[in-house]
């Protein structure tokens, strides 16, 4: 028994006799089959009907159409000189929720960038998906930032506006946001045609959100167009120094200074103070920004004058030489007495322009009915504004003739009672430096002369410019105007200010004339607010800039001299400018 062996049989087990129902195989085979075609109709489906939105769901997740920025429209002046260019640059911006940042790491990228640690880590902590970490980097800079490879640290490319010409172009051109949009001057004026068209490029990123393939390009960018501005970098500059050192020497509180073009009417200086850098603007101020010689008005005095007498002349009532009652210096109209400085008997027409009579002015304006000077002042181009599509220019203010009484008469023919701004008096002294005719103003330069109206017979604009040469002579109110090797005319203004509806001890002293007589190319308009010396006089405070200005300017121009280039005659100045070129107003 011990050596026998047992043999074991597998097949009479009763679980695996037992056979499969045939319905169950089928049953299974069925099923397969009828997910398999499921899948198979699923898989149809989305390759073949829906594939449009799976390719759409899945480029999501690594296509971006990028902007492509366009580049904005060079300014430069009218010689080919740039004043305005945009140089490429970037911003650096976050993913907040990808850029997890290690402390070292956080603080490279803040002294690349120039902040505080603690402000950049809030400003990555507060944003989300996008947050900008600092705009306008310099290339060197956003190279330095890429180099260091963070997560959720990108980059995009952008332009900066840089003007070569710093302060001395500011307020003629403005300046652009950081979004390269402008926002004052003629970057914002010719905003429609500096601006370019953003284009667009789709390209494919990486988990980190880096561009790894160029695409395609979907719309091209389109740069803005270049503006040539009329304005002569030259005589900008000249312009600038003149009215920055009478600034300086009188304390003044604000200054302007217009030179146009005499031949065409374009604008070939136009200069404030204060100013500021455009390419610095961090502590710019309201006093600053204000393009004082378009937007800010005030009574222009005496240098209303000439007008009167060229409405006197052009009616055939008054002659140069006609003798005008000034009641020996006090002249009272219902309840009000205006005054001269100097007690004259009687001024011929000339006289009253050369020695600036508000008497003699005044009694000419009253021989005329209020409708005849109320037009000539209209015609001329004040109350309204010149069309310059500057932002902020102003219309100054010519009262309804209605309303005006003779005491109002008299004062708006002396300049009270008016108020204008410094480019709405330039332009209208065009009328005696073209023979009578006024051509619109022109900011940009021009290759076709504009049509003009004609204000005064050139018989009598040619003589009231050689009574306003008088004024620049000895025995007028503006011998520091004078202009060695040309022969200038002009008239000088000084007004008192309005505060509180009351006239005070501050002045607005003003000089606008005209060079050279024989044949005159430029008009210069000067106005400075109130100078805090003893000298506030307009022929002590805006003469010499307009001299020094128009001096440089004919001589930029190749203007040919029409006088001897003889010492000017300032010996007898003296103490009869201090009396005479006073307080015409």
């Amino acid at each position: 028994m011990m050596g026998v062996k047992r043999a074991v049989t597998f097949n009479h087990n009763p679980l695996l006799q037992r056979s499969l129902a045939p319905w169950r195989a089928r049953l299974v085979l069925a099923v397969l089959l009828v997910g398999m075609s499921v899948l198979l109709g699923r898989s149809l489906f989305l390759q073949g009907v829906h594939n449009e939105f799976l390719q759409a769901e899945g480029e999501s997740r690594y296509a971006r159409v990028l902007e492509v920025p366009a580049s904005r429209g060079r300014i430069s002046d009218r010689n080919g000189n740039l004043l305005a260019v945009s140089t490429p640059v970037s911003s650096i911006w976050a993913d907040a929720d990808a850029a997890q940042l290690e402390p070292g790491q956080l603080r490279q990228l803040a002294q690349l960038l120039g902040m505080n640690v603690a402000d950049l880590n809030a400003r990555i902590a507060g944003g989300r998906y996008f947050v900008f970490l600092k705009r306008q980097v310099a290339p060197d800079v956003a190279e330095k930032v890429a180099a260091l490879n963070l997560p959720g640290i990108h980059q995009q490319s952008e332009f900066r506006r840089y003007y070569p010409k710093g302060e001395v172009m500011a307020h003629m051109l403005g300046f652009t946001s950081v979004e390269d949009r402008g926002q004052e001057g003629i970057e914002l004026a010719y905003e429609p045609m500096l601006a370019g068209q953003a284009g667009s490029r789709r390209v494919i990123k990486d988990r980190r959100g880096q561009v790894v393939e160029h695409v395609k390009s979907i719309l091209a960018p389109r740069n803005g167009e270049d503006v040539v501005l009329a304005v002569d970098d030259r005589i900008q500059y000249l312009a600038h120094s003149a009215l920055r050192d009478a600034m300086r020497q009188h304390h003044a509180k604000a200054g302007s200074v217009v030179v146009i073009d005499a031949r065409t009417g374009e604008v070939l200086a136009l200069v404030n103070a204060p100013a500021f850098n455009p390419n610095n603007r961090a502590q710019l101020s309201g006093e600053q920004l204000r393009n004082r010689a378009l937007t800010d008005t005030f009574e222009p005095g005496s240098v209303m004058k000439p007008f009167i007498a060229a409405m006197a002349l052009e009616s055939g009532k008054f002659h140069a030489s006609t003798q005008v009652n000034t009641y020996s210096g006090s002249f009272t109209i219902g309840n009000r007495t205006i005054h001269d400085t100097h007690p004259y008997r009687v001024l011929t027409v000339a006289e009253i322009i050369q020695k600036s009579s508000n008497i003699g002015a005044a009694n000419m304006a009253l021989a005329f009915e209020p409708e005849q000077m109320w037009s000539l002042y209209d015609r001329l181009g004040f109350g309204s504004p010149l069309g310059l599509g500057f932002p902020g220019e102003a219309s100054g203010n010519l009262r309804p003739v209605k309303t005006w009484k003779p005491i109002e008469q008299a004062t708006m023919s002396y300049g009270h009672g008016i108020s204008v701004t410094l480019m709405q008096v330039a332009h209208a002294y065009l009328a005696f430096a073209r023979d009578g005719d006024v051509l619109p103003l022109s900011l940009t330069r021009i290759d076709a002369l504009p049509k003009s109206v004609q204000v005064f017979s050139p018989k009598v604009a040619r003589d009231v410019r050689l009574m306003m040469e008088t004024v620049v002579n000895p025995g007028g109110t503006a011998i520091r105007a004078q202009v060695a090797g040309y022969r200038v005319a002009g008239k000088t203004g000084t007004a008192n200010k309005i505060e509180g509806g009351r006239y005070v001890n501050k002045y607005v002293s003003s000089f606008v004339g005209l060079a050279p007589v024989s044949s005159p190319r430029l008009v210069v308009a000067v106005m400075i607010d109130e100078p805090a010396t003893e000298q506030h006089f307009g022929g002590m405070v805006a003469a010499p800039v307009f001299s020094q200005v128009t001096e440089g300017a004919l001589r930029a121009l190749g203007v040919t001299p029409d006088a001897p280039l003889a010492p000017l005659q300032l010996t007898a100045m003296g103490s009869d400018e201090r009396k005479q070129g006073g307080r015409d107003m």
